[in-house]
């Protein structure tokens, strides 16, 4: 017994908890250093890049209302400040999002180790203890032991493929800070129930720090709901024993615990409870419908946890057609389901891992939704339960055939101890937990390869998923942003074959007809777009646009105008209404709306260089050369804007200045006879009158019917004769 404690602890002792989580660090920042690098892609852009509310960090409150519009952060304040908190690092450069997320899934993967480890060492005063601990014997070796299991569980779950979607793709920081924050209220539990009678002020700390983890994960996502009823089962399970005696010690804790719902409810109803009409019961469909698709989804997520292949970013909508699409799938998962409620009485460790795994998924898997049946980030959570029955389960049949092998073995008393063969098993053990931790991190290394464009991401999920019209779509997004015109037109036509109700690839394939020239065909899916969803905002506005373009001004402001009724922190329609007011003539108010688009979205050089001629056009020339300048800022290559910063300077009289300009216009366009007929008479007021002449000529040869150039040239000849 001795020498077994001795090498136990040399191998997995208590006071190398220290170096496990450094391991764990290592090995998840290992797996993840290729990732941070990874575009912002799908919902990424409408909850960042998009989001006015995270551009700033005070007032706190504008960041913590989130958007008012249906995307991932709506009704979601813990989220969206954390992504304002980013903003104030690195604006829209993706570094910091990346290195944030990866630091939450570290954190949390690093709680889950401390919950599994404390919970197999076992709480003082515990009356409930896992199936297997009895065979570890007294304390001394179930800490060694127990850290080893903590550590292979955690060590799976944080290289684990599956928890790519979760960490990779930025937005759905959602699931893992959520996560973070549901792993630290059972830790806090734990740490609570652990701390001595004696050490009062301790155990309330903890107390506090359980709540306010879980209050917090109620600000991030509504999946947290289940939290305390996880608490109070877990207290149940490991620590009081029965419900009664865990409510009679702690009621005030979970009275305290629940009133953490009153905050989801308040979240909820500034998200308007259905997330723009995505999810949430009375959406269209019925709660029937939806929870047949679950049966194939669950399947799905018990095979991937321990085989994680295929995995696939967006699986899509779709519906069940009849009951024998479900019942391979309903045979895996109702007896799994059924079992899980036998066990909570009568097997309680397996009964709570088995709710962990169904109470976390409830949520998305019980309330209807419109677009997304199986969704992986979603596993985040429970495929922790998953990995401590194959860990935990594995260890204890091994004991058991080493102590049965050691009992039936001759000349051996079957009241031998059967501590012997723990430190040969224990050692095999972590080696294979070894092998496996690194398997799944190449895997995920790998995965987070595809991540790594937004191109190669939407054309593996197209491979996995031909027939989904919202992959076919985005993957044609990538092409149109890479100059792929004609892939991405099939691709758009392929969308909307496959769906001809899906509204935003109707008015997308509209965009691309504008850019390929085919005006009449993109006017035909932008009004199929708006036939299909009358409150689609761009699709009013790229109508307008189209309108105006056509000459049509007065008749595009109605619908750029209706585009910001509807989305009013639209920097687009903003921009797409100031030029149409500039058509008009009513300069004053394009300029209004200029500031508007730019104070909504800073980095567009079209607006800087339109607000910089709306404002010259009224005679403000002063105001319109820093709006000139900061169009060159953004976009260097643009003669036109250097051209008209270089007339508004030689207007200011500032003519050394506007040398400079014109010949950076010409610079960038050696054919801009206009820019060196301008620069001949820039250079004629400064007297230097061989320059001047030299230019006027150029201009002449570029364009001879240019008739300012030879009264210009006549006018610097007579000089010269004086």
């Amino acid at each position: 017994m001795a020498a077994w404690t001795s090498d136990a602890k040399t191998l997995i002792a208590k006071r190398y908890n220290a170096w496990a989580a450094a391991l764990l660090i290592g090995a998840g920042i290992t797996a993840y250093s290729g990732s941070l690098a990874g575009p912002f892609v799908f919902d990424d852009p409408s909850s960042i890049t998009a989001n006015a509310t995270i551009r700033h960090l005070w007032p706190l409150w504008d960041v913590l209302a989130t958007p008012q519009a249906n995307v991932t952060v709506q009704g979601r304040p813990l989220l969206n400040l954390s992504f304002a908190i980013n903003y104030a690092v690195s604006g829209a450069d993706v570094w910091s999002y990346h290195v944030l997320n990866l630091a939450i899934h570290l954190a949390a993967g690093l709680t889950l180790f401390g919950i599994v480890r404390r919970t197999l060492t076992g709480s003082p005063g515990g009356a409930h203890s896992p199936t297997f601990r009895p065979q570890l014997g007294e304390r001394s070796v179930r800490e060694p032991v127990a850290t080893m299991l903590g550590f292979i569980v955690a060590l799976w779950w944080t290289l684990h493929p599956l928890q790519t979607e979760s960490v990779t793709y930025v937005v759905q920081r959602a699931e893992s800070l959520m996560g973070l924050f549901y792993l630290l209220t059972i830790y806090c539990f734990v740490r609570y129930v652990e701390s001595p009678d004696g050490e009062g002020a301790k155990r309330r700390r903890w107390a506090v720090f359980s709540i306010l983890a879980c209050l917090a994960g109620m600000g991030t996502k509504e999946v947290m709901v289940s939290a305390p009823v996880m608490v109070l089962l877990f207290d149940r399970t490991f620590v009081a024993g029965n419900f009664r005696q865990a409510w009679r010690q702690r009621r005030t804790y979970y009275g305290a615990l629940a009133a953490t719902w009153i905050l989801l409810g308040l979240c909820l109803l500034r998200g308007g409870g259905t997330r723009g009409g995505a999810i949430g019961f009375g959406i269209g469909g019925t709660w029937w419908t939806y929870s047949l698709t679950q049966f194939e989804a669950i399947g799905r997520y018990l095979l991937l946890c321990v085989w994680p292949h295929p995995l696939v970013f967006e699986y899509g909508a779709f519906k069940v057609q009849s009951l024998s699409e479900v019942l391979p799938w309903a045979i895996v998962v109702m007896p799994l389901l059924a079992g899980t409620v036998w066990a909570l009485w009568r097997r309680p460790v397996l009964g709570f891992l088995g709710a962990w795994f169904f109470a976390i998924l409830a949520p998305t898997s019980l309330v209807p939704g419109t677009s997304q049946m199986i969704v992986e980030h979603r596993l985040y959570l429970s495929l922790a339960a998953m990995l401590v029955v194959i860990v935990c389960g594995g260890f204890s049949i091994l004991m058991a055939r080493g102590v049965g092998a050691q009992a039936s073995a001759p000349g051996q008393r079957t009241e031998r101890s059967p501590l012997g063969p723990l430190l040969t098993q224990t050692r095999g053990f972590l080696l294979a937990g070894f092998i496996v931790a690194v398997a799944c991190g190449g895997v995920t290394a790998a995965r987070n390869v595809t991540y790594g464009s937004e191109l190669e991401l939407w054309t593996d999920t197209v491979a996995k998923r031909p027939a989904n019209p919202v992959a076919r779509a985005m993957l044609a997004e990538a092409l149109f942003s890479s100059g792929r015109l004609g892939p991405a037109l099939a691709e758009y036509e392929a969308a909307v074959k496959l769906d001809p109700t899906f509204f935003v690839a109707q008015e997308r394939l509209g965009e691309l007809l504008l850019r390929l020239g085919r005006p009449a065909e993109a006017a035909e899916h932008f009004s199929a777009a708006l036939r299909l969803r009358p409150d689609f905002a761009d699709a009013h506005n790229n109508l307008g646009i189209l309108l105006a373009e056509n000459g049509r001004a007065a008749e595009a402001l109605r619908y750029v105008e209706r585009a910001i009724e509807l989305k009013p922190e639209y920097p687009e329609a903003h921009l797409a209404r100031a030029n149409v007011l500039a058509d008009l003539g009513r300069n004053p108010e394009a300029i209004h709306s200029y500031e508007v688009a730019l104070r909504l979205k800073p980095e567009m050089a079209g607006a800087e260089y339109n607000l910089a001629n709306a404002l010259s056009a009224v005679g403000r020339s002063e105001e319109a050369v820093g709006h000139y300048r900061a169009a060159l800022r953004i976009r260097p290559n643009h003669p036109a804007a250097a051209f008209n910063l270089a007339n508004n300077l030689a207007g200011l009289r500032r003519m050394e200045e506007a040398v400079v300009q014109y010949r950076e216009a010409i610079r960038l366009n050696p054919a801009f006879a206009e820019a060196e007929m301008n620069l001949g008479s820039a250079l004629f007021e400064l007297g230097r009158l061989d320059e001047a002449e030299a230019h006027y000529l150029t201009a002449m040869r570029l364009d001879p019917r240019m008739e300012d150039i030879r009264e210009s040239l006549a006018r610097l000849r007579a000089r010269r004769r004086r």
